[in-house]
This record gives C-alpha cells, structure tokens and sequence, in this order.
C-alpha cells in the first residue's frame, strides 16, 4: 500500500482520539503467489478479523463479494452487556462512505445536463460560502467533491467540536443539526487554502454538494441517493436515517470512548444518536453485503457511463482521493477503488477492484483503535497472512 499522507484525521478516531494514530506494521509483506489466490481462500481474512478483536475492539463483521459467490466473516462480540457475538449481516453507520453515494448522484446529474460539476458553488448557492476567506465564486462543484476547495472542515471548529463531540457528545447526542449549522462552523474559519492550490479532506465539501445536489433537483438529498441507488440496486439494508436515533436490525450495539485522551479506559455504548449530525457528509446505515453490492456495480458502469466514470476515478495531483472514491495500492499489485468511514462508534472500509469483480466491506462497532485493518485489506486483496502487512491502516475519515 501506497503512504499514506499527511492529514488532519477526521474519522471516528481522529474525532474522539485524535491524539491515536493508525496502526502501522514493520514486518515485510508476504503476497501471495497469485493475488486471486485471496478470491478462492478467505482464511487469511478470517485470521485477520479476529486480529483486529484482539487489538481491542469489542467485534468486527465483514464480507467479500466474487465471481464464486459471497464470504462472510465475523469475530468478536456485538454486545458487551449480553457477549452476544457479531452478525455477518448487521447493519451499521457508515459515516463518510456516504461520500461515494453522493458524489455518484452528482455525476448522474451532470450526465443529464442538471448541473456542470465546473460551475461554481456561487451559482447553486449564491452568498453561502463566504467568510474569513472563503469565496464560493472561485470554487467549483468538482473541487467540493475531490477535496481541492480548501474549505475549512467544520468538524475542526473548536465550538462546534465541544458541543457535539467532546465534551458535548453526551448531553447533545439526540439533537437535530441542520446543513447550516455545519456550514456556519466552517465559515467561521479561514480556509485551508486557496481553491486548487491543494487537498485536504473536508467534511463540509459534502454538505455544500448535497445542498447544491438539493437545488439542482428540487428534491431531497435523501430521496434522491434512495431513488437513482439504493432502489435500482435493491439495497434493502441501506437507510437513509434522516434525523432518527434508531439503528435497524439485525445490527449490534456501538461503543466508543468519547474522549481525546489515549489513555481512556471507560467505553460508552453509544448506538443511538441522532442521525442529522453527520447528514450527506456520512449518515448512512448500511451493512458489508450491501456496500459491496454498491461498490462493484459502480465499477462496472452499472451507474456511470464511461465518461463519468472515468471522471469519478481521476485524481488530483498529489492525491489518490477522486469523486468521492480513494484509490489504494496493496503488496501484491492489486488496485481497488473504495471509501473508509469513521463516526462515533463505527469504523468502516469498503474497497473494490478495478473490474467490481471482487469487493471487501467491514466494520468495527469500537472507534479507539485501527489495529488490524490494514492487515484483513492485504488479507482479502493479497492473501497476506496478518501481522505482515507494512505501511498504515487507510484512514476511515
């Protein structure tokens, strides 16, 4: 896997740890003697799994879709009142591969002449990107969706932080939080830089692209990921949660620390809160099978054409991050385009071969440690046997 780069962490670990830093392993990576070896054994990724239970979290699930069919995987526990196990079939909070949904709306709507991903943010939202810096008339929507805006992640403003993560997680976890608010927080900043002159990972790129998503169609961000995806593909365990505090079932509970002390040992179930609070930018519920039904359908152009396909994977200079989908490189050669997610209490990673022809989607129900991700990638893609991968876990955001 290619190094990863430097960047503010805002994913699940990064939010409530963010003095924890990815995994990272030493030992030299062992491929496998034929990368598809890993489609027809799934041991290694099964040793793995429970590698990362074993690195501290309560439980992990996981499936991988290929040509033979569909392996499912479990390890650890799914509640630790009861030591209920995990469900290969448990649905969970995505978090910010919700990104990918929407920026595959986006490219359908540009497809139809409903927007131009070259139009500014000003045209769709006239006067709402501004402050300390930020001009949303020298942005484009395109820049939104590969993080080249240099908006100022709204999840890094120190007021907003204290009220809905730490410290103010507990008190404010059931109340509803508008698009705005989030887009207020970030425009109380100055932006990372200018637009174009960099990436950097920004949460708020998503509520203003779901808010122009909005305009262009005069629907709801939410009805239309339902209608253009989660319909066509009958992913019937994907939810939009709107503001709902309720997980469906099957699905196990949540944990999280809730703090940004390394040290903390108190765990905190953490399953309901309300779903607003993370919106376009990452509420969806999902589970493994239907996120790798997602991510292989979108890579073999069953919801892009060609062009925009193409579109979604071309990256920026500097940056493995496209439209919405990050490209990764594992030991063995092999090539997958995907998204992590990270919030509190989920860590996710769902990545996809260049061919959709092999999909790998998990979660961990603990977000205070990465340990073992990096390993059950290389496992699945690679066939690399855990505790030899080198480089870091990719970050879940």
């Amino acid at each position: 896997m290619r190094a990863r780069r430097s960047r503010a962490r805002t994913g699940a670990v990064g939010l409530v740890a963010a003095a924890l830093t990815a995994s990272a392993f030493t030992a030299p990576a062992q491929a496998a003697a034929h990368p598809d070896g890993a489609e027809r054994d799934h041991r290694a990724t099964q040793r793995a799994l429970e590698g990362i239970v074993r690195g501290g979290v309560p439980g992990v699930t996981g499936q991988a879709l290929t040509e033979a069919g569909v392996w499912r995987g479990t390890a650890g526990v799914g509640n630790l009142k009861t030591g209920a196990p995990r469900k290969a079939d448990d649905r969970f909070r995505i978090a910010s591969i919700t990104k990918t949904f929407v920026a595959t709306v986006m490219l359908q709507l540009e497809s139809e002449g409903r927007l131009d991903l070259d139009d500014t943010v000003e045209t769709w939202l006239p006067g709402t990107v501004r402050g300390h810096g930020h001009d949303g008339r020298k942005m484009t929507v395109r820049q939104l969706l590969n993080h080249t805006s240099g908006v100022f992640d709204f999840l890094n403003d120190t007021a907003y932080a204290r009220k809905y993560l730490v410290p103010g997680f507990h008190v404010n976890r059931f109340k509803t939080r508008t698009p705005q608010e989030a887009v207020d927080a970030a425009m109380a900043n100055p932006p990372t830089f200018k637009p174009g002159a960099g990436y950097a990972y920004s949460n708020t790129n998503y509520v203003l692209a779901a808010l122009i998503m909005e305009k262009a169609t005069g629907r709801t961000y939410e009805r239309e990921v339902r209608d253009r995806i989660i319909k066509p593909l009958k992913l019937h365990a994907t939810v939009m949660p709107g503001n709902s505090s309720l997980m469906p079932q099957p699905s196990s509970r949540a944990y999280s620390k809730v703090t940004t002390d390394p040290a903390a040992t108190n765990i905190y179930d953490v399953t309901s809160q309300n779903a607003s609070q993370s919106w376009a930018e990452g509420d969806m519920i999902s589970s493994a099978g239907d996120l790798n039904r997602f991510y292989s359908a979108l890579m073999k152009g069953k919801l892009l054409s060609p062009r925009q396909l193409k579109a979604m994977k071309t990256t920026p200079p500097g940056s493995d991050y496209g439209l919405g989908l990050e490209r990764h490189t594992w030991s063995c050669g092999t090539n997958t385009w995907g998204h992590g997610g990270g919030w509190i209490g989920s860590v996710s990673f769902a990545a996809t071969t260049e061919d959709g022809r092999h999909a790998f989607a998990f979660n961990l129900n603990g977000d205070w440690s990465e340990t073992g991700m990096l390993d059950a990638l290389e496992a699945e893609f690679c066939g690399v046997e855990p505790g030899t991968a080198r480089g870091q876990a990719p970050a879940p955001r």
